[in-house]
Formats: C-alpha cells, sequence, structure tokens
C-alpha cells in the first residue's frame, strides 16, 4: 500500500520507529520464540492524538495473516450489572481497551497472574495462526491519548483506525501485502464494519469477524430480555410487562413507564455477571471460585495490577505523556460523552456482505449482554437466504458450538462462552478462527 492511495490521509515517516517498538521482554514473561512490539502511532499531529498498539507476530511470521482485533465497551471482569442499570449505561461500550481485553484476557500469548506481576502462557493464542495487532482505540482508552479535547464519536473513531492503518503498514511494509482480517467484539460491532467500509471505499478488501456484536438497537434489547426469560431468570409478568410497554424500535423510544417494568424486572433476576450468567463473581482472593469454563474471575483485577507496574509501561513503551493517574481498562468519560451511537449498522454489514467480502458473527452463548437471540433476530432482518443449515459443530467429539451459514455472512455459536469468547473458550475459539482463516465452517462431526 503506498500513501498517495490514501490521499488525503496524514501520513508520517516511519524509518526506525519498527526497532524502537521492539518489546525486549515483559516483566514476569515465560520465554516464547515469536517477536512482539507496542508503541505509538500518531494519527493527527495538529491535535496531538497517538493510538497505542501491541503486536505479537507469529512464530512464523512470514507464511501468516495479519489480523487486527478491536475491543468495544466494559470488558472489566469486575463489571455487574442488574437489569435496571441496562438502559442507564445504553450500550455495550465504546470506551474500552484491546490491550486489558483482547491481549491480556483472551487471545492473546499471555495472562496475568493474580500477583500481578507475572504472567502465564496461552497456549490457545490466536498469533498461533496469524500476526495479530491490537489497537486502543479510540484516544483516551488505555494508553492512546489526545493532547487536545475532541469529540467522540463513530465516524472519527473509523477514520483515526483508517489513519492508524496506513501509517502502521508503513512502519511494517512487510504486512502490506498480507491478508488481512479485521476481528473484535461488543462496539466493535460498530467498529468492525464502519472501518472495513472505510477501506472498502478506498478499494482495499478486508475479511472480518465480529464477535458477540451489539449491531441493532431494537433486537439487542429485545434480545436481551427474551434471554434472560428464556433461561428461567425473569418471571413470566415481567416478561409479558416489557413486550407490552417498552419500544425498542431507538435509543430515544424507551419511556418511564418502560424503566418502571425493568426495575421491577431487575428483581427476578438480582446480581449476576451480565456478560457470563453462570460465571462466579470476583471477590477477595480468598473466596473466588473459577468460572465454568475455568476461567478466573478476577482476571480483570490482576491486569490492572500489571500494567499498571511502571517497568510494565516501560517495556510497552506506553503512557509516553506522564498523564498523572492510573492507567485503566475502561475510559467512563468517552462512554458517557459519546456522541454518535447509530441505533443499528445493518446497513453497513448489507453493504460488506453484497461487496463479496467473507462476514463471520460469532457469540457465545452463556453471554447475557449481547446474547445469541439478538444477534439472530439481526440475521433475520438482514434477509439472507440460508446456504448451509444450522448445525452442530465439534472439537474432541463434543459440541463446540452451533453455525449456520448464510449467503455471505456466517453466524457461529460458541458453547459454554460468555462475552469474552475466548477467556471462556479458548480452544473452541481458536478452532472456529482456524476455520475462518482457511475459509471452511467449523467442522462437524466426524463420520
Amino acid at each position: 500500500m503506498t500513501s498517495t492511495e490514501y490521499s488525503p490521509v496524514y501520513v508520517a515517516p516511519q524509518m526506525g520507529l519498527k526497532e524502537a517498538d521492539k518489546i525486549l521482554i515483559l516483566p514476569g514473561q515465560p520465554k516464547v520464540v515469536f517477536a512482539q512490539y507496542s508503541g505509538y502511532v500518531t494519527v493527527d499531529p495538529k491535535a496531538g492524538r497517538a493510538l497505542f498498539y501491541y503486536f505479537t507476530e507469529s512464530e512464523d511470521p512470514s507464511s501468516k495473516p495479519l489480523v487486527l482485533w478491536l475491543n468495544g465497551g466494559l470488558n472489566s471482569q469486575q463489571f455487574v450489572f442488574a437489569i435496571s442499570s441496562l438502559l442507564y449505561l445504553g450500550l455495550q461500550g465504546p470506551g474500552c481497551s484491546s490491550i486489558a481485553g483482547g491481549a491480556m484476557t483472551e487471545l492473546g500469548p499471555f495472562r496475568v497472574n493474580s500477583d500481578g506481576k507475572t504472567l502465564w502462557y496461552n497456549k490457545y493464542a490466536w498469533n498461533k495462526l496469524a500476526n495479530v495487532l491490537y489497537l486502543e482505540s479510540p484516544a483516551g482508552v488505555g494508553f492512546s491519548y489526545s493532547n487536545t479535547s475532541m469529540d467522540h464519536d463513530d465516524k472519527q473513531t473509523a477514520a483515526d483506525s483508517y489513519t492508524f492503518l496506513v501509517n502502521w503498514l508503513e512502519r511494517f511494509p512487510e504486512y502490506k501485502t498480507r491478508n488481512f482480517y479485521i476481528t473484535g467484539e461488543s462496539y466493535a460491532g460498530h467498529y468492525v464494519p464502519q472501518l472495513a467500509d472505510l477501506i472498502l471505499e478506498n478499494n482495499k478488501i478486508t475479511n472480518q469477524t465480529i464477535g458477540n456484536a451489539y449491531i441493532d438497537h431494537e433486537d439487542e434489547y429485545n434480545g436481551i430480555y427474551d434471554y434472560f426469560w428464556t433461561h428461567a431468570m425473569m418471571s413470566d409478568e415481567h416478561h409479558g410487562a416489557i413486550a407490552s410497554t417498552c419500544n425498542f424500535s431507538s435509543s430515544n423510544s424507551i419511556s418511564d413507564a418502560c424503566n418502571a417494568v425493568l426495575d421491577q424486572a431487575d428483581a427476578d433476576i438480582g446480581n449476576i455477571f451480565f456478560y457470563d450468567i453462570y460465571a462466579p463473581l470476583c471477590f477477595s482472593s480468598s473466596s473466588n471460585s473459577p468460572s465454568h469454563s475455568g476461567f478466573d474471575p478476577c482476571s480483570g483485577d490482576y491486569v490492572f495490577t500489571y500494567l499498571n507496574t511502571p517497568e510494565v509501561q516501560k517495556a510497552l513503551h506506553a503512557n509516553v505523556t506522564g498523564i498523572p493517574g492510573p492507567w485503566d481498562s475502561c475510559n467512563d468519560t468517552i462512554f458517557f460523552n459519546w456522541k454518535d451511537m447509530p441505533d443499528t449498522v445493518l446497513p453497513t454489514i448489507k453493504k460488506l456482505m453484497a461487496s463479496g467480502l467473507r462476514v463471520w458473527i460469532y457469540t457465545g452463548d452463556t453471554d447475557g449482554r449481547v446474547p445469541v437471540t439478538a444477534t439472530q433476530y439481526s440475521l433475520t432482518k438482514l434477509g439472507a437466504p440460508v446456504k448451509t443449515p444450522w448445525y452442530p459443530w465439534y472439537l474432541h467429539g463434543e459440541v463446540g458450538g452451533y453455525v449456520v451459514e448464510y449467503q455471505n455472512v456466517t453466524f457461529v455459536t460458541v458453547r459454554g462462552a460468555g462475552h469474552l469468547v475466548p477467556s471462556y473458550q479458548p480452544e473452541r475459539a481458536l478452532t472456529f478462527f482456524s476455520s475462518f482463516l482457511e475459509g471452511k465452517l467449523p467442522p462437524g462431526r466426524a463420520k
């Protein structure tokens, strides 16, 4: 890719920056044979805006594709929501760190031990299959920053991410000719298709997966309450009252009467971890128990401690502005002041489908925040004909989830996974990701 192909867009000289970004070793890191890089890419020099990235090459980087990972919304293990909080919070995201989420608790090569000082190797890391680039976006999330005030919205986020990619590929020119995939979760249900559309407009084709994706407001909220009701976590009376009282057609259509009904439903559901309805909560270290999948519910706390260690920030070439205050996994200010939250990105997804891009939408089936029901409602709205009927896919002789292939879009579920699919079911996540990269559907039962 050359800078002229992307004009007008800011492109800075990148000579020598790749070498400067190379991570020698992370504190407490086990020995590995792949290279790691992290640092900043300026996307607007006048505003002093720069996005932070972490990049893990594969052990054989020259033969593997490039994958961009984007996290969306509230992904810390500390967040526990009752239903009445849901409409106050509005949507799933935006404003959270891809380093804290994707890299350190999901699909990255390392997870943080409970001491907050050392790392353990994740044998199901996605850089076994690809060179994975984690981007902290928009500015103000994680280690990314802006020296001037800015409006945060979907359009600006896509533009900055696009500028980041153009400059990053100048810094890492060997990846310009690779197959390129965009993937992410949660509010990245907006980020991923919007960025893919922007790239498509500039004649560069990508393929994409979106995990537990926030796609459509109406489907999201109807899907949430239907999900809790069908999972025996809400009474028939309150589910019926929601159906007769609430209008979720847009973010501005929810009435006071609806809020009152949702408050009543809150008493039915109680305090649960919304992002994995069967997971334990994070309490003191002496009383923690792992989730049904073995995932430590306090992993977010360990990451917080680790990434706030000065030696870790130095090794990552992070926090170069010296801004006071601790690093945090999510920026609530961005979340509550987001200027543009379209009620749906279905038209953008339809456009990408029509272009011939390969689009997969996957979801964990124990996620209560972006449940399978919501995604299924949105897929129905897309109106694509079924190409391969619904079937169970398998791993080690067990059902790993379910899949249905529509014309130009594929829907995959991952059994036993919450919102952060690779956290809860890392091997199953790696299996479906491998299928996606190979252009195949997940494996059915062996004959």
